[in-house]
C-alpha cells in the first residue's frame, strides 16, 4: 500500500475566495442645499437641508413630490453628505436638517452618527415610521389620512399641522393632547395650506383665540428662496 504523502508534499489548501468589500453606507438624497429655515420654530435662521428620496405618506399638497420615488434619485455616501454638511456648517449654517420625503423611510441612525459633532441635527417627519438615529431637534407633522405613531408625539419638540379645513383644526387638537401637557409638550403650530385661503382664515382666527398656539408661514415660498 502507497504511503500517504508527506506534509511537505500534500498539496497547498485552496485559499478561500475574498470577500467583496463592502459597500459604503449611503441614502437616496434628492437634493442637499445651504438656505434659510423656512417654516417653524426656527424659521429665518441659516440651515443645510439633506432631502432625502422615498415617502409612502402621499399627502395631495406636498410640493415636493418629486422626492416620493426612491430609486430615481443618487445615492450619496455618508461621507459625502458629512463633507456637505461640515462646509455648510464653516459657511454660518446653524443646524443641520434632514427632510424628505419622509426620512423615517429610512434607518437614520448610520447617518446621524456620521454627522454628529458637526452642529445640531433637526429632523422633519410625518411620523408615521419607527424613530431611528439621534436627533437634537423634532418637527413632527402628523397628517390626518397617516397619523404618527406615539413614539413620535412623546418625542417631538415641534408639532406643525397644516390646516386646509376646520377637521385640521380638530385634528390638531387631538395631536396636541396627545402629545403632552402645555408644560412639558412640544412647540405647537398651525401653518396654513400654501394657497389656501380658507386654510389661512382658519388657523389665523384659532390662534388668536388659542395662546398655547402659533402660526408658523413658508417664508421661504414668499422670499423665493429654496
Amino acid at each position: 500500500m502507497a504511503s500517504p504523502p508527506s506534509p511537505q508534499d500534500a498539496e497547498p489548501p485552496q485559499a478561500a475566495a475574498s470577500a467583496p468589500p463592502l459597500a459604503s453606507p449611503s441614502l437616496p438624497v434628492v437634493e442637499t442645499f445651504h438656505s434659510l429655515q423656512g417654516e417653524g420654530v426656527h424659521a429665518g435662521r441659516s440651515a443645510f437641508f439633506v432631502r432625502l428620496a422615498g415617502c409612502s405618506v402621499g399627502c395631495p399638497w406636498c410640493d415636493t413630490k418629486h422626492s416620493w420615488p426612491e430609486a430615481v434619485h443618487p445615492r450619496l455616501s455618508l461621507g459625502e453628505l458629512a463633507r456637505q454638511a461640515r462646509q455648510a456648517i464653516k459657511a454660518g449654517a446653524a443646524f443641520i436638517v434632514i427632510t424628505g420625503g419622509e426620512p423615517l423611510q429610512h434607518d437614520l441612525a448610520p447617518l446621524s452618527a456620521a454627522l454628529e459633532g458637526l452642529g445640531p441635527l433637526h429632523l422633519e417627519t410625518s411620523g408615521v415610521d419607527p424613530l431611528r438615529g439621534h436627533f437634537d431637534w423634532i418637527t413632527l407633522s402628523p397628517k390626518r389620512h397617516r397619523p404618527p405613531r406615539a413614539e413620535l408625539l412623546a418625542a417631538c419638540h415641534e408639532l406643525k399641522v397644516v390646516v386646509h379645513g376646520a377637521e385640521d383644526l380638530e385634528f390638531a387638537q387631538a395631536m396636541a393632547a396627545l402629545s403632552g401637557s402645555a408644560a412639558t409638550g412640544p412647540q405647537l403650530l398651525l401653518q396654513p395650506g400654501w394657497n389656501c385661503p380658507v386654510g389661512q382664515a382658519l388657523a389665523v382666527a384659532f390662534v388668536q383665540s388659542h395662546p398655547d398656539w402659533r402660526l408658523s408661514l413658508q417664508s421661504h415660498k414668499w422670499l423665493g428662496v429654496r
